[in-house]
């Protein structure tokens, strides 16, 4: 009886770069490819065992169909993309708990308070713009730093969408945020008491959700890395 043939280590750098050449940039999805590819090579060697490995790779490759690994790449980012967004509530749900909850009233008061100031909008605005700006600067200053670096190491999945997620957040969500009130033309002066709660409540929900993404997430980021990828504390 034939030994089972294996795929080998240096055969299995050899899949990690056809996944990487395949426009398959994260390693976390690298791996669960390489994987699948081995095992699939391996039960093709049962059948051919001379097939040589580039024809046994080729062969796999092409039961992911026309568009290769894409299908494969998609699954798993509407997967992290929940994910991340489970953590994200995770941290924000934090500020409605002890000691926490105090500082998310604060920020509700300040909201009230504001929103009963003539011109509050203008106000709110101005200071979101400024804020906005600020941390789009940080944020292309990190990118920048860090592009080499990404270059030469295992990128993960989860990793980036920590890094890229709080840069369109600040500008989507607060923006479409003014540009409702400004298409509704509201006057907070003349609102009632829970108009004005209301509005309090989700410019301090927004604000708590900005902050955790922007600024504790980026944080914790090798915390939620080794949580998600044990072999993360291995490199």
């Amino acid at each position: 009886m034939n030994k089972k043939r294996q795929v080998t280590e240096e055969e299995v750098t050899e899949l990690y770069l056809f996944t990487r050449k395949h426009f398959v940039e994260h390693y976390d999805v690298q791996s669960e490819l390489v994987d699948h590819l081995a095992n699939d090579i391996e039960q093709i060697w049962l059948e051919h065992p001379q097939l040589p490995f580039d024809k046994a790779r080729d062969l796999s490759f092409k039961k992911f169909g026309v568009f290769g690994f894409m299908d494969v790449v998609e699954k798993k980012q509407k997967a992290m993309h929940k994910k991340y967004w489970k953590i994200l509530w995770r941290f924000v749900k934090e500020w409605f708990t002890l000691p926490k909850i105090i500082s998310t009233a604060l920020i509700f008061m300040l909201y009230f308070s504001l929103f009963q100031v003539p011109y509050s909008i203008h106000i709110l605005f101005g200071a979101f713009v400024v804020w906005a700006l600020y941390d789009l600067i940080r944020f292309a200053q990190n990118r920048r730093k860090n592009k080499v670096k990404k270059q030469a190491e295992k990128r993960w999945l989860l990793q980036d969408m920590i890094g890229e997620t709080r840069g369109g957040f600040s500008f989507l969500t607060f923006v479409n945020f003014f540009n409702i009130i400004n298409l509704l033309k509201i006057d907070f002066g003349t609102l009632p008491f829970y108009w004005l709660a209301l509005f309090a409540t989700l410019g301090t929900l927004l604000t708590i959700v900005f902050y955790v993404s922007a600024v504790v997430l980026p944080q914790k980021a090798t915390q939620l890395l080794e949580e998600t990828y044990p072999e993360y504390k291995m490199q």
